[in-house]
């Protein structure tokens, strides 16, 4: 096996176009993520069943089916009933809604491990309990789980090569479709491997960062 760089400097620029369609659907993913998995952890705390058993099986149905699955459904079968996006905003919202489902775990659990006491001085306070919320609990349980959130946008980033399945050209996809008209793939798929590497690492260094901020 010989190395070609000629390879290398080809591909580049396609790097480039998958990689800039890679951190659109993590940046976005995630977003979706952490915003829908919040609305999940406080719906699943409601007094009435009425509200807590739908969410418990929906969200029980999108965490325990795979990715690919969801991917293939939001992509071929919606069509069918007349609701229509494109490949890139069908896959951030099918990785946003699957990983929804599991940071509603570590809310939940950060809300949990918000020390009982201050539910009580809040109810002390009188305070309404929007601001109960917005004020004391979830200020507390989201610091509690930044780590845990931080490993799941990792998680993300290596899932998302699924979207190429429905046409999305990311880093992986891009570097398959230079490979076969190239028949060179080692350096292709070498150079994707060591981006992801270092696209991790990044994130990485971002996460403990932000945890050493919310811990002063």
């Amino acid at each position: 096996m010989k190395w070609d760089w000629s390879a290398v400097s080809g591909f580049m620029p396609h790097l480039w176009d998958g990689l800039l369609v890679t951190v659109q659907i993590l940046a976005l993913g995630s977003l979706i993520s952490f915003a829908l998995g919040l609305v999940w952890a406080l719906l699943m705390r409601a007094p009435s069943r009425w509200v807590t058993w739908p969410v418990g099986v929906v969200t029980e149905f999108v965490r325990n089916t795979p990715l690919l699955v969801q991917l293939f459904f939001l992509f071929y079968v919606l069509p069918e009933w007349g609701l229509t996006f494109s490949a890139l905003t069908t896959g951030v919202f099918a990785i946003g809604l699957h990983y929804s489902t599991y940071t509603m775990q570590v809310y939940r659990a950060g809300i949990e491990a918000v020390p009982v006491g201050q539910w009580e001085a809040a109810t002390a306070l009188n305070l309404p309990l929007r601001r109960t919320w917005t004020a004391v609990i979830l200020p507390q349980a989201v610091r509690r789980v930044v780590p845990a959130l931080g490993n799941y946008v990792i998680s993300m980033l290596k899932d998302t090569p699924m979207v190429m399945a429905i046409t999305v050209l990311e880093m992986l996809g891009q570097a398959r479709l230079y490979s076969q008209e190239h028949f060179q793939f080692t350096e292709p798929l070498t150079v994707i491997g060591v981006a992801f590497i270092v696209i991790s690492y990044l994130a990485s260094l971002a996460l403990r960062a932000l945890e050493r901020r919310l811990a002063h």
